[in-house]
């Protein structure tokens, strides 16, 4: 099972659904892709609150059928840390449908499906992949796992070991390392709830219990979605939905009986360093972005601040990485509903590192200054992020991740008027954005080297902290 972002995606051999849209987004007036997004992706709501998508395409016989849960990190107390990917986990275990040991899977396998879940901070997400002859046993497969699990307790031990198993894979990482520290250092008292993996101590005690917690409260119909891609019929599967899951009872709105508190601002600038035997020196920025709940102008204008940014030839491409300062260097914002983050994130020579740095914080006090981002750079990336967010649906399965991820986070509304309000972007909402968001606001400011190396520059965290921040 997966914790991020990552979707696995192959191309279709033949035009399809999210090709034709994406010449159609460029092409078309404002408003029109909208139109064309609501045309296309049917929904219903049954009486439980269960949304039900179906999008049609019938370019080759397969079927995505997948559910999504407004769960993740972003529901985890520090008791719970890690629990929503290890629920994640017990998905596809044991049930009253399916009780034996490997039941599940074994039906998996029978009817040809390639399955998986990913867990993320606001969504987590479960899969079967068919052919379109096995599209109504998929959702019987996936509606006894929705409804009735069992989480047997030496299910619940085998998965602990995998699930640390992945744990101990991370932490091999050394840039996992980075990214948690700096993580806890942005996040604070958040941490827990911006963090899918979890901690191993509470991963290592948990008990059926928590799992059956997590279900009564986030695993309910009016908490959910299920959406259907490929090559299927919308009116069959309005009608299997119903039939499979429409008595499933409706519960509490788990958002209202127990609020996600609001993510503490970052109050000042702070400096780490990690030390790893790497060769190279990652530096990572990061700022508290905008929410989607509570400045979705502000997500919009981040995507498109980015794409300038990181486009080759750029200024600040020119400046920076061109000139021979850093080696890479990339401006990056993560939608989400409860504050995303803001990073500006790359690699440089130790001997540089100070002067890089220098030279970063210059260059961002120039990015909001008038004629720094002009129309025309806009312009250009917007049409690229365009056919880019279009593209991206390019496989079924990957059109029903993509609906699921936004369904969860911001709501499917969000989604259908992304590609218009992308066109409306000026370089004053650019701006606007940055001054808000980036400069002059409290940063965290990670490095990543090697012991060797920050002895030979003699690096310290209060430099970081301090230094020439714009």
């Amino acid at each position: 099972m997966n914790v991020g972002q990552s979707l696995l995606r192959r191309p279709f051999l033949r035009t399809t659904l999210a090709t034709a849209l994406a010449l159609v987004a460029v092409a078309t007036s404002l408003g029109a892709q909208r139109a064309e997004l609501e045309k296309r992706i049917r929904r219903e709501v049954l009486p439980n609150g269960l949304e039900v998508i179906v999008v049609e395409n019938h370019g080759v016989p397969l079927v995505t059928v997948e559910a999504d849960s407004k769960n993740g990190s972003f529901t985890q107390s520090p008791t719970y840390e890690g629990l929503s990917h290890l629920y994640e986990h017990m998905f596809f275990k044991a049930n009253a449908t399916f009780s034996q040991p490997e039941a599940f899977v074994n039906r998996a396998s029978e009817l040809g499906a390639v399955f998986n879940g990913t867990t993320q901070e606001e969504q987590v997400n479960y899969y079967l992949t068919v052919p379109s002859d096995s599209t109504y046993q998929a959702l019987a497969l996936l509606s006894s796992a929705l409804q009735s699990p069992l989480f047997l307790k030496d299910e619940l031990e085998r998965e602990r070991a995998v699930v640390i198993g992945e744990y101990d894979r991370a932490e091999s990482d050394p840039f996992y390392a980075l990214r948690t520290v700096t993580g806890k250092a942005l996040w604070g008292s958040a941490w827990s709830r911006k963090n899918p993996l979890g901690e191993r101590k509470v991963i290592l005690a948990t008990t059926p219990e928590q799992m059956r917690t997590i279900q009564r409260k986030y695993y309910v119909p009016n908490n959910m979605a299920l959406i259907v891609t490929g090559d299927v019929n919308g009116d069959s599967v309005f009608a299997a939905a119903r039939k499979l899951l429409g008595s499933w009872p409706r519960a509490a709105d788990p958002f209202q009986v127990d609020p996600i508190p609001p993510v503490p601002a970052l109050a000042k600038n702070v400096g780490i360093v990690v030390e790893q035997p790497v060769n190279a020196v990652l530096v990572m920025m990061q700022w508290q972005g905008p929410g989607a709940h509570a400045d979705i102008p502000a997500t919009y204008a981040a995507d498109v601040f980015s794409d300038v940014l990181n486009q080759p030839g750029s200024r600040f491409q020119r400046k920076l990485v061109d000139s021979g300062l850093w080696q890479s260097l990339g401006v990056n914002y993560y939608t989400l509903n409860n504050v995303g983050p803001i990073t500006i994130q790359g690699e440089v020579a130790p001997d540089k590192l100070r002067e890089a740095v220098a030279a970063l914080n210059k260059e961002l006090l120039e990015v909001v200054k008038p004629g720094y981002i002009t129309t025309e750079n806009v312009d250009g990336v917007k049409k690229k992020r365009i056919v880019g967010t279009m593209e991206s649906l390019e496989r079924a399965s990957g059109f029903a991740h993509q609906l699921g991820f936004w369904w969860a986070v911001t709501g499917l509304d969000y989604f259908f008027g992304y590609v218009d309000t992308m066109a409306k972007q000026t370089p004053d909402d650019l701006r606007r954005y940055a001054s808000r968001y980036i400069i002059g606001k409290p940063r965290v400011t990670g490095v990543l080297l090697s012991p060797e190396t920050r002895r030979a520059i003699k690096l310290t965290e209060s430099e970081l902290a301090g230094g020439g921040v714009p």
